[in-house]
């Protein structure tokens, strides 16, 4: 992996990892609840290109930026060949 990208909009922040090869990889969806340190958090969903709300490994739908990285990250880049 290159790096993240990331590209606000409308509350929401788009995450997506940049691989080597230039393919871009939509990680998952943060939303800002209010709370600095508090964001919902949405996985992409690659089979519908869309977005779904989601649980952290904490049991909680939202939290830290970089839990939700960190859980994103596992799903979609620690497969073989990553």
């Amino acid at each position: 992996m290159n790096a993240i990208t990331i590209r606000f909009r409308a509350g929401f922040a788009y995450l997506a990892a940049e691989l080597p090869d230039e393919q871009t990889i939509p990680l998952c969806r943060l939303r800002f609840t209010g709370v600095l340190h508090t964001w919902g958090f949405a996985l992409h969903l690659a089979s519908s290109d869309s977005y779904k709300d989601n649980i952290l490994p904490s049991g909680l739908p939202a939290g830290s930026p970089e839990e939700a990285l960190d859980c994103a990250g596992d799903l979609y880049l620690s497969g073989p060949g990553a």
